[in-house]
């Protein structure tokens, strides 16, 4: 018989009854509350910052778990989330139009909704949460057809009725903008109860109204002006490039308004 002496020490004290766990190491939780008005994504950066501050050894090593942990996943997909969204929507649209700017030219209404939604959400004191996230990612759909009744419809001009870049454009300014009207009053309107929050479980849903109504508001203004110019300046590119490659595409005929037209 051999004593455990000669292979351990051992001594009376007190100790935990179990031993916590995450994977194969052992693990102690930490839990902490947000202050009133604070939000996850400072509270994160403090911790962290902290950790760094503190000098941790390299045998501790610090995670987060639960909502922090699901708000860190988000944002590490976020980037790509959006870029796989941006590649199939330009994709789709090439397909469609046989062309690769003028899906450059629908997509250049994006960035105004972004900047409107984010905006928004300053303005209402609101932190952009997955909701948040969600409503950037619908405004993509729902922005970009406002250029998409305008472009259709200078596309199909030009090529059946072989109206210049600018006449197409502008006519199409005239004849889709009740259209477009219509359409953005309708989706705005739809995200207003959304933005109020009232009911149950409306606080949820609020950063996703606010996103949707922030974004229309901003881009409906500013894609009125900017798709028909974003267009003009696209189709000179589209034909400088096939002069400069070499091709037989003829060139528009250069319209000029006269005063009183």
């Amino acid at each position: 018989m051999i004593p455990l002496s000669a292979v351990a020490r051992f001594s009376q004290g007190a100790t935990p009854l179990s031993v916590n766990h995450q994977g194969l190491l052992v693990a102690n939780t930490i839990s902490f509350n947000l202050p009133p008005g604070g939000s996850l994504s400072s509270a994160v950066s403090s911790i962290e910052a902290t950790m760094n501050r503190l000098g941790v050894p390299a045998t501790i090593r610090g995670t987060f778990q639960g909502t922090a942990k699901a708000f860190q996943d988000s944002l590490a997909n976020q980037p790509f989330l959006v870029l796989a969204a941006l590649v199939t929507i330009y994709i789709v649209l090439g397909v469609l139009y046989e062309s690769y700017v003028h899906p450059l030219t629908i997509l250049s209404t994006l960035p105004s909704a972004g900047v409107g939604a984010l905006l928004a959400l300053m303005a209402f004191n609101t932190e952009f949460s997955i909701m948040a996230l969600i409503g950037v990612i619908l405004l993509i759909g729902i922005v970009k057809k406002n250029a998409i009744m305008m472009i259709d419809f200078a596309l199909d001009a030009e090529r059946k009725r072989g109206l210049s870049s600018l006449d197409a454009i502008y006519e199409a300014c005239l004849l889709r903008f009740r259209p477009i009207m219509m359409t953005t009053m309708a989706a705005l309107l739809g995200a207003l109860p959304l933005a109020i929050g009232f009911g149950e479980g409306g606080e949820l849903r609020q950063p996703l109204g606010i996103a949707i109504v922030g974004g229309l508001i901003l881009s409906q203004v500013l894609t009125l002006y900017s798709t028909p110019v974003i267009y003009l300046y696209m189709d000179r590119f589209r034909l400088w490039s096939q002069r400069l490659r070499g091709g037989s595409a003829p060139l528009a005929p250069e319209t000029r308004l006269q005063p009183g037209e």
